[in-house]
């Protein structure tokens, strides 16, 4: 399989699952318990930032791909990055509210 595309698959195999644990209710709301449960502590403040979120789930997807360690770090810190760009394009518009002075 050609890298480009496994790396295309990782970046979105990382953004589902972010998504999944960070944003949405899940089956019989399975996810919004795990949220729940977790509370405040570390990993409940994990789960509720998507972009956090992302860099812990890219790297068990580096071994997906092949490289050095150094080009693992690499892939890892990209694999959150495409995933954080992809969450920008197809999340929700970020509205601006201008007070009148």
């Amino acid at each position: 399989m050609h890298y480009s595309f496994r790396f295309l698959l990782a970046a979105l195999a990382v953004w589902r699952l972010t998504h999944l644990f960070a944003k949405e209710d899940g089956p019989w709301d399975m996810m919004v318990r795990l949220r729940r449960s977790l509370g405040a502590g570390f990993l409940g403040r994990l789960l509720g930032c998507f972009y956090c979120l992302s860099v812990w789930i890219a790297a068990p997807f580096t071994f997906f791909l092949e490289g050095t360690v150094m080009e693992r770090v690499v892939i890892w810190l990209a694999l959150s990055g495409a995933v954080s760009l992809l969450e920008r394009v197809t999340g929700e518009a970020l509205e601006i509210e201008i007070e009148d002075k």
